[in-house]
């Protein structure tokens, strides 16, 4: 996989999960295992240098 597709699936990803995230309650069991890889797929992007300002719409 190149770069360019990984930073693409990881983008897709993120924002797929993100919906998923806002869709559920904050106290649940799913939401908690969702952050885990919300955390991840923040740290995989910023290492690749793309800004979340504009794409993170849960900003914990």
């Amino acid at each position: 996989m190149t770069e360019k597709d990984m930073i693409k699936v990881s983008v897709e990803e993120f924002s797929r999960l993100q919906n998923y995230m806002l869709a559920i309650d904050k106290d649940s069991g799913g939401y908690k295992l969702m952050k885990n890889r919300y955390i991840e797929l923040k740290v995989i992007l910023t290492s690749f240098g793309i800004n979340l300002t504009e794409i993170d719409k849960i900003k914990e």
